[in-house]
Order: C-alpha cells, then structure tokens, then sequence
C-alpha cells in the first residue's frame, strides 16, 4: 500500500488523483501512525515554506514512524517539490533542520540581473537523467513542471540523479537507497508524470 503523507502542507489530492488515474489502486492519505506503519511505499507532498512544514512534521507525531520506516525498514519513499527539499539536512528559507534523509541543502535561486529571470521558475523543463535509477530512464526526453524558488543542492553528488535548468543548471531528482526526490509536481506533469509515478508504484 502506498500512503501519501498527511501532515497539513500538500496538493494530497491531486497526488492522489493521479495514482487512480494510472491504476494505482492501492494508495490512500493518512496520518495514521496505524496506517502508516503498514505502507509498503511512502510518498511525502508539499507546498509552502520549508519551516511551516517542518514545524507540521513535528507537531503531527509522524517522525518517529517515518524515521523507522524510512531509515531501518528501508521503505520506498518519494519526496515532491518541498518534499523533496524536507529530505535535506536545511534550508536558506528557514532555520529549521530538516529530515537529513539526502546529504544536501536548500539553496534559493541567486541569478544574475541580466539574465533577466522572475523568481519563482515556474512551468514546463525538459530534465537530464545522470544516473541510472528504477524511476526515470536516461534515454528518454523528460519534460516537468515546476514551481519553486529554492533548490536542493547536493553535497554527496552521487546522491544527484537528474538535473534540469533555470539560469543555472540544478538538481531536480535525488536518490539515497530507498529514499527518492523530485523537485517538479510528477502529478501535474501529464504522460511523463504518469509514467514517474507507475514506476515508483512498480518499485
């Protein structure tokens, strides 16, 4: 069973949507220690600001199963835009520690004048795959969409698995064992987040 986490920050539903979509039937939203203790995969959502979703992690009572799930029973989990950025051990929109499942920090996008681009980058990128992984292939042409104005940036380049560009080349898919991220929204990213997704279920 794949449970999306609930922890009050996050488009659940359109995720949600999506995995149905694509036949994914057995998927479901919870906060439930119960529930979430019996995921065979996790998939982490968010939108907003790093510290706020922190904060909500915190005071959901969810980090102890998600650190025992994640970190000893080795479960497959997918991070999803700020998600993704939870997975580093901090971010420069906050103060706040974050999970530290990927060696990395949140960046903010810091482009020169002249290149003339708004903050946030938001819309459709293609993406380079680097490295072989189970969810994306490196030979296919991948395009995503995007909205964020920090970055992850990795320590532990190994752990980088596909990078896009914005003014700068970035990395925009992590991986750690059994721990995935992908900066870009796979469920509003039509036939090439459908596929994203079908492989994680696949995992």
């Amino acid at each position: 069973m794949i449970v999306i986490v609930d922890y009050g920050i996050g488009n659940l539903a359109s995720v949600l949507n999506m995995f149905k979509k694509i036949g994914v039937k057995d998927v479901t939203i919870s906060n439930d220690n119960k529930v979430i203790q019996n995921a065979t995969k996790l998939l982490l959502p968010g939108v907003g600001a790093f510290d706020a979703a922190m904060t909500n992690l915190e005071k959901s009572g969810l980090l102890p199963i998600l650190n025992k799930k994640v970190l000893e029973e080795k479960v497959p989990i997918l991070g999803i835009c700020l998600g993704m950025q939870l997975l580093t051990k901090q971010s420069q929109e906050g103060v706040k520690q974050g999970l530290g499942w990927i060696d990395a920090e949140t960046v903010k996008f810091n482009l020169p004048p002249e290149l003339k681009l708004k903050v946030p980058h938001m819309g459709w990128n293609y993406i380079k795959v680097t490295k072989k992984n189970p969810l994306i292939s490196l030979e296919e042409k991948n395009r995503f969409y995007f909205v964020h104005s920090y970055y992850v940036k990795c320590f532990n380049e190994s752990q980088s698995i596909a990078t896009s560009n914005f003014g700068t080349d970035f990395t925009c898919m992590v991986n750690n064992n059994n721990i995935y991220g992908a900066q870009f929204h796979p469920e509003k990213s039509l036939k090439f987040g459908m596929k994203l997704l079908q492989n994680f279920a696949n995992l």
